[in-house]
């Protein structure tokens, strides 16, 4: 009769233990991590099949190592290459969402503002927000994606952008540093704010922004905030360069004086104004941009 009790015992014991072992394996296997909305995103497992509607958000899951997850981008995804083979799901604006449903993604990546996010939990869709706005947010960015792709990369790409900013900084003069700088990011004109990640990589660069930190991120500029700062060098798109010395008084800018202009090619403004994996390469084009139009 013991023998028999014992028997059962080690058996319940037995059960009991492999029922735990099921449930630890699972917990360690399963996901549960905030996004920037503060929403909890939980995934039995790193994502296999991932949508990502914002370019730099595609860029980041590239730079993991993680491209083959991707199966669907926006419209404006087009770094790496490989993505160009993927299914095109729109912007913001016009996303296809029956397109996106359709690829049965265990996780669309989105903007934090989406008008998407909505649309697509109601469906049943699993979505993650990003608010990238700084180089903080970049790196905040890489891990939590490293989180929910299964990645360890997010370091390495990390450290990488780092080194690639200190060698961009490195190649600069004293004189080339201390060049007053006007970065627009588009001709309405909207500027690149000290906070934003373009103004902290002009920071980090040792160079002089005249966006003040009070404007904000991306400022709209007064023309005649410009024409009082009187920077050394504009930094702006192609699609800016016939209308820079019509604007009114703009002639009178060091600047536009003296010809110190970088016009960015469309691929090189993908590389500067995306807050994500390429901001050393972005860093390159800026030190690039001051050696070839300043005085050493």
């Amino acid at each position: 009769m013991n023998i028999t009790r014992q028997k059962r015992s080690k058996n319940l014991l037995l059960s009991i233990a492999v029922c735990f072992l099921f449930v630890s394996t699972y917990t360690s296997a399963s996901i549960a991590i905030n996004d920037d909305r503060g929403s909890e995103i939980r995934l039995a497992s790193p994502a296999q099949r991932v949508v990502s509607m914002l370019p730099s958000l595609t860029e980041s899951v590239c730079s993991l190592g993680k491209c083959s997850v991707l199966v669907g981008v926006d419209r404006f995804s087009n770094w790496p290459k490989s993505v160009d083979a993927l299914p095109r799901l729109g912007g913001i604006a016009d996303a296809n969402i029956e397109g996106i449903v359709r690829l049965k993604p265990d996780l669309v990546l989105v903007e934090k503002s989406s008008p998407l996010i909505a649309r697509l939990q109601s469906l049943g869709v699993s979505v993650m927000a990003f608010d990238v706005q700084s180089m903080a947010d970049v790196q905040r960015t890489l891990r939590k994606l490293d989180v929910v792709l299964g990645s360890t990369e997010s370091g390495a790409v990390w450290e990488r952008i780092q080194l690639d900013i200190a060698r961009a900084s490195r190649a600069l003069s004293p004189s080339q540093k201390a060049a007053r700088v006007y970065f627009e990011v588009n001709p309405a004109p909207f500027a690149a704010g000290k906070t934003s990640f373009i103004g902290e990589l002009l920071d980090r660069l040792g160079m002089q922004n005249i966006a003040t930190e009070k404007m904000g991120a991306f400022p709209k500029i007064n023309p005649e905030f410009v024409v009082q700062s009187r920077p050394d060098l504009i930094m702006t798109t192609e699609a800016s360069a016939k209308q820079l010395a019509q604007r009114p008084g703009w002639k009178s800018i060091p600047a536009i004086q003296s010809n110190r202009i970088c016009f960015f090619s469309a691929a090189q403004s993908d590389v500067l104004v995306r807050p994500g994996p390429r901001m050393g390469e972005a860093a390159s084009l800026i030190a690039d941009c001051a050696m070839k139009s300043l005085p050493k």
